[in-house]
């Protein structure tokens, strides 16, 4: 059965509940998912060297003009650091708002990309390239321009709670998968030109990104954006499942009314069960046979 989206708004507080409780099991999922510390470095240098096999590196030249360049870095790590967690949940609310009948469909997209990565983040922990040992020629700007933050050494988390974070989860990227997600609905549902320039700007500004900070490979970049394709098609399928879960699970079924037995019934004295008694007015009578049971009536009434 294709699926077909519906015309109605999903509930708002519903909406939020399920954000919270997906993004909740996703946070969890990703601490819990902690992987070995040398099979993630050894999971880096891995796709470190495939990439150099295939002159694909391109974090090397972005990491030194990032580190180089603090007008540029600096910037680049307050992107890195925020809008991952600003412009996804905007653009949510936005479509919630302004495009209630795609809405759900763009919502379940996310999601299922997102729990997609955390299978990634699972089975294949990655070291990210900022850190490699220092022989490997990078430099988490992160850390060198942690001063003009709010974060630490360990990634975007605030000081003192680098703890909380799975700092191998860099295959694959959602920093760009999400940012794709958002280019994408505002390319097809903003009515602007701004959007459009704001939807090819903005997946390539998170791309550039990861990459000079030294949070994830090139390889990491594709597999976000890979993981997105997937979750696309995932999408349409989960829905058309949710929807029939809820069906099966809030239709009531509504007993048939019962016949009422005593209609058209009634009991004369001296009778146990009720025999069925048709009225002179009922039309299905003949004149003839009601008069004759009036006269049966009379002659037993007269004895």
């Amino acid at each position: 059965m294709p699926y077909s989206e519906p015309r109605t708004r999903p509930r708002w507080w519903t909406e939020i509940l399920l954000i919270a409780v997906v993004y909740s099991a996703y946070s969890a999922g990703r601490l819990l998912g902690r992987g070995d510390a040398d099979d993630a470095i050894e999971h880096g240098l891995e796709i470190l060297r495939a990439e150099k096999f295939l002159h694909l590196n391109l974090e090397h030249p972005l990491n030194r003009f990032l580190t180089h360049t603090p007008a540029v870095g600096i910037p680049a790590d307050f992107i890195y650091a925020s809008l991952h967690y600003l412009v996804t949940p905007a653009v949510l609310v936005w479509l919630f708002r302004r495009r209630p009948v795609q809405y759900r469909l763009a919502r379940t997209w996310l999601m299922a990309s997102t729990l997609l990565g955390l299978i990634g983040f699972t089975l294949l922990p990655t070291c990210p390239p900022r850190l490699l040992a220092a022989g490997e020629g990078f430099v988490d700007t992160m850390a060198q321009f942690s001063s003009y933050g709010w974060w630490g050494s360990e990634a975007s988390a605030p000081r003192g709670m680098g703890g909380m974070t799975n700092q191998f989860a860099a295959m694959p990227s959602l920093h760009v998968g999400w940012a794709l997600w958002c280019g994408v609905m505002l390319w097809r549902y903003g009515r602007k030109p701004l959007a459009r320039v704001v939807a090819v700007l903005y997946p390539l500004t998170i791309t550039f990104v990861v990459m000079g900070t030294a949070n994830h490979y090139f390889f990491d970049a594709l597999a976000g954006a890979a993981v997105m394709g997937v979750g696309y098609l995932l999408a349409k399928p989960a829905l058309r499942l949710t929807d029939r879960l809820r069906t099966r699970f809030s239709s009531t079924t509504t007993a048939a009314p019962s016949p009422i037995v005593s209609a058209g019934c009634k009991t004369s004295a001296g009778e146990r069960i009720p025999g069925q008694r048709t009225s002179s007015a009922d039309p299905a009578v003949s004149p003839d046979s009601a008069a004759t049971a009036a006269d049966d009536g009379t002659s037993t009434a007269a004895r």
